[in-house]
């Protein structure tokens, strides 16, 4: 037995043990236990030192309410920021104590985490003795019912206390009710789960924990030192800690979440060893561990005192319960017109076990080190290692709050309760200002909405005394009265604030940081509320509460992401040549989730000389890129082409079938938003190509407006972006590659020309080839479906093998068609860029009467000279790569600031045909400055730039048909 653990009692298997290391000291616990009530049952208090005063800092309370007693984990998954009152005991655990800064897994750890969806007609939030009536009342309805719960066990309050129902100990008709559950198939009952976030219409995020132990594994040297084991050769066991977070929808949301016991504020109340009362009754009746062997018990209310008489029960002294009710005059905030009295019934409890109780007295402040030694009660010090406070309760309405539930102050209980009706949220049992057990019952049959049949019977509970409200004792040293015990934050903070001119409690909070913690002032917020009403001579019902949001408590962000981690955070799409490209050494960028190949660079090349040697093959041999990534939207019906002249900005409708138009989108606004080609496949059918990035969008986009705006049209769109690989092959060689792999297409320029297209076939598999050229070089696009890309492929790269083919990638293609003056939507546009502006007045129909953004064009701003506009830019030293996104001025030396600016820089290569570097840039005005020269300010220095027209090779366009 360990130095604090009771022979019997408490939910633990005393029949295993479990080894744990905290700071380094091996211990030992019981499966059932959490971290806390194990470091408890070994005597340890401090867990940790406070974050700015690094003082000595311990176990507070039982759950999440603890405001100090954070950890790290080592194993069996480096985790920091967690409670030790929360963590259950598994054997091989390792962890430490943390005053706020913890370290995350240097390598991927061994958790792993999912999502799940759940829908109900009721969500019961809470197992304790409302909720699990809740749940019953509704699921004997017939009700579909979610029940959550965080703790390891349904019950709830039920599992530190003695209570009993119907004359046998209340856990019995717990267990019986969720067996109960049990049997009905329409309820999901989830311990371990804590809801954390109530959002609109019934929504809640929940995440549920669980260890799966996987048996041991040896874990050596200075790995078992850094975890915290002893030994050297460790056999550490293998756990993997799963985490899922729960997305339940729900048509009625019960709030069935308790009440968090609060402290009383006093002079130096942050000693290890100073705990809620019902702290200290939960680590004994659920762990069998008495939290000391020598008590004082602070209290204004009644609960207090059944923590007392539990522990002097169970062996410990208790010197004396220390009742301020009657001490005090009538502080701001306190409930009724004279000061309550100390309760009969609980003070002949007392006296029958010896200890006193002293009415009308306030413990001012402590004595001690690394633990409590002294509580100080007026000018007397009473030995302790234990210091029990309470100092009322309030109700836990945080998911209430979420769903922008407000508030009321109940004076009576000197706590905030629900205030307001909400639709489709209840709430019941403590969290809704009900503290009696059979009340809680009752109080959980009825937010049900249904009958459920007879009631357990509580043993009649003793006349309640009215509790005192006591936010903190007036005397001692306001710097050292602790409100928030994370933050280090205190009375003399808030004064603080107050003397700034701090009048609202969330200005209170961000100035003094209380209630910022992990613990988001689940102890110490309404006493920070209680605090500032008092110093501001307010009533606190005036001030409320600071905003209670999600999340409830700290869930990891690896737990948020779920499987969407890695490679799966954001989906990555790859073609169906991407093992070829990886087995050609390629380069990868990602482009609109694809996986692209950006260049294949050869033994000794870096990315420039690798785009050099690949823009010098497309432009004097053949080069091949694998283009499957671009968009391809089927459009099909009777009303197609009416569809396609109302979204491009010129005519579709004419195009003829066996041909391919190039064709510009815009927004309502007028401004570009995506280019691309149209190939006319039949009357009602055309297959739209859009760029990489573009595609869902442009989808989407399409789909709006027909579902939205012209529901009348006959026109369906599919996305068959993945069903067609197309590959552009390029340069003055590549009609002889089509030539040799498809000799049954006439490939010259008079059968076959320029934006035309043709169906062939390849041993049988249907291919369709277009001369559609974005480098400026003869073209040929073919395209097959995905399943036979890669054979299709490897004929072209074959068949181009005596003409030098060259694969390229992504930065080869951008530097071909900026070469041509061919913008890419998105690189070369920033969301202002017209048509026009892009120097394609030429794609905009001046026949058609409407299409989106035609209105637009017409605004008189759009015909502004001085208007942005797509230009070339030539480094007169013919040496500089401009940076994209830099700025241009018309200053050969720079003003002193502001210093107008002319435009930006959009695309910037080195080119192999120009011999030198080059940029397109959107200028002020540009067309009427090509032959001028600009600056470009760089590196402390002005970059001399010649503005050119934006098509820098062949201008005439003569290498287009070989």
């Amino acid at each position: 037995m360990t130095e604090f653990r009771l022979p019997t009692g408490g939910r633990i298997d005393r029949s295993t043990t479990c080894e744990f290391t905290f700071d380094g000291q091996r211990l030992t616990g019981h499966p059932g236990d959490t971290l806390a009530s194990a470091l408890l049952a070994n005597g340890h208090h401090q867990v940790t030192t406070s974050i700015a005063l690094g003082r000595p800092r311990g176990i507070a309370a039982a759950w999440a309410e603890d405001p100090s007693g954070l950890v790290q984990v080592e194993e069996p998954f480096p985790e920091p920021m967690l409670l030790a009152t929360t963590i259950e005991l598994t054997d091989g655990l390792a962890a430490r104590g943390i005053p706020g800064q913890g370290r995350l897994a240097d390598v991927p750890d061994s958790a792993r985490y999912d999502a799940k969806h759940a829908h109900a007609d009721l969500l019961v939030v809470g197992a304790g003795p409302a909720g699990l009536v809740a749940a019953l009342t509704a699921a004997r309805a017939g009700a579909r019912v979610v029940l959550v719960d965080e703790q390891s066990e349904a019950g709830g309050s039920l599992l530190g206390t003695t209570e009993t129902l119907d004359g046998a100990p209340a856990l019995d008709w717990v267990a019986a009710a969720v067996a109960e559950l049990a049997s009905f198939p329409e309820v999901l009952h989830l311990q371990r789960t804590t809801a954390f976030g109530h959002y609109d219409d019934g929504f809640v995020l929940a995440l549920e924990r669980r260890t799966d132990h996987l048996g041991p594994a040896r874990v050596r040297g200075a790995d078992a030192a850094r975890r915290g084991l002893l030994g050297g050769d460790t056999a550490a066991p293998r756990s993997v800690s799963r985490q899922r977070v729960w997305r339940i929808r729900a048509q009625q949301v019960l709030v069935a979440t308790g009440a968090h016991e609060r402290p009383v504020v006093f002079s130096d109340n942050d000693r290890p060893g100073i705990m809620l009362a019902s702290g200290a009754r939960t680590f004994l009746h659920r762990y069998g561990v008495l939290a000391g062997r020598d008590a004082v018990v602070f209290t204004t209310d009644d609960s207090a005192y059944a923590a007392a008489v539990d522990l002097a029960d169970a062996g410990a002294r208790v010197h004396a319960v220390v009742d301020a009710r009657a001490a005090l005059t009538h502080p701001a905030g306190s409930a009724g017109c004279r000061p309550p009295q100390a309760p009969a019934h609980w003070r002949a409890e007392c006296e029958r076990r010896g200890i006193p109780a002293r009415a009308g007295q306030v413990v001012t402040g402590t004595r001690g080190g690394d633990r409590i030694t002294h509580a100080l009660v007026g000018d007397e010090a009473i030995a302790c290692d234990l210091l029990l406070v309470s100092g009322g309760w309030n109700p836990a309405v945080h998911l209430f709050s979420q769903a922008r539930g407000k508030l009321r102050y109940d004076a009576t209980l000197g706590a905030f309760v629900p205030g307001e009706e909400l639709p489709g949220v209840t709430v019941a049992g403590s969290a809704n200002g009900v503290f009696d057990l059979a009340g809680c019952l009752r109080d959980g049959q009825r937010a049900a909405g249904a009958e459920g049949g007879r009631l357990p019977t509580p043993e009649p509970a003793p006349e309640r005394t009215p509790s005192l409200v006591l936010w903190r004792v007036p005397d001692g040293d306001t710097a050292t009265q602790f409100v928030d015990l994370q933050r280090d934050a205190t009375v003399a903070d808030i004064a603080r604030a107050v003397g700034a001119g701090m009048r609202s409690v969330e200005h209170v909070k961000r100035y003094t940081t209380i209630g910022t913690a992990h613990d988001q002032g689940k102890t110490s917020g309404v006493i920070a509320s209680g605090i500032t009403a008092e110093l501001l001579g307010a009533p606190i019902e005036a001030l409320g509460t600071t905003t209670f949001r999600p999340p409830y408590t700290p869930v990891a962000f690896a737990a948020l992401a779920g499987r969407h981690r890695g490679a799966l955070f954001d989906p990555e799409r790859i073609t169906a040549l991407h093992d070829w490209h990886v087995a050609q050494g390629a380069v990868f960028e990602d482009v609109g989730q694809w996986k692209r190949p950006r260049y294949y660079p050869q033994p000794g090349e870096d990315m420039e000389a690798a785009v050099l040697r690949e823009c010098a093959a497309a432009r004097s041999g053949v080069g091949i890129l694998d283009g499957s990534t671009l968009g391809k939207i089927d459009v099909q019906g009777p009303d197609a082409a009416v569809l396609l002249d109302r979204i491009y900005t010129n005519l579709m409708s004419s195009l003829k079938v066996g041909m391919v138009r190039y064709g510009v989108m815009c927004g309502v606004d007028g401004m570009v938003i995506d280019d691309g080609t149209v190939l006319r496949a039949a009357e009602d059918r055309f297959l739209v190509y859009t760029t990489t990035g573009g595609a869902a969008k442009v989808l989407d986009w399409m789909e709006e407006w027909v579902q939205t705006e012209w529901p009348d049209l006959r026109v369906h769109l599919t996305s068959v972006t993945e069903q067609w690989a197309t590959f552009p092959v390029v340069g003055p060689r590549s009609r002889d590659v089509i030539a040799a792999v498809f000799p049954e297409v006439d490939a010259s320029n008079d059968a076959f020309g320029f934006m035309a297209w043709r169906d062939t076939h390849l041993d049988g598999v249907p291919v369709r080839i277009a001369r559609v050229s974005f480098s400026g070089e003869l073209a040929y696009e073919v395209n097959v479906s995905s399943w036979y890309a890669a054979a299709v492929w490897e004929r072209l790269v074959e068949a181009g093998q005596p003409y030098g083919i060259t694969p390229y990638g992504t930065e080869t293609m951008h530097v071909l068609r900026a070469e041509k003056g061919y913008p890419i939507i998105g690189q070369d546009t920033d969301g202002t860029v017209t048509p026009h502006d892009l120097g394609m007045a030429w794609a905009v129909s001046k026949k058609k009467p409407d299409f989106i953004g035609k209105r637009s064009h017409r605004r008189q701003e759009n015909q502004n000279p001085l208007r942005k506009q797509l230009v070339g830019l030539l480094p007169l030293d013919r040496q500089t790569v401009l940076p994209e996104g830099a700025q241009i001025v018309e200053f050969d030396t720079l003003p002193e600031p502001p210093v107008p600016m002319l435009g930006h820089v959009t695309s910037s290569y080195r080119s192999a045909e120009l011999g030198r570097p080059f940029a397109l840039a959107l200028v002020k005005a540009g067309r009427s400055r090509i032959g001028e020269t600009l600056h470009v300010p760089l590196g402390g220095a002005l970059v001399p730039v010649e503005v050119t027209g934006s098509v820098l090779v062949d201008p005439e366009g003569a290498r287009r048909d070989g």
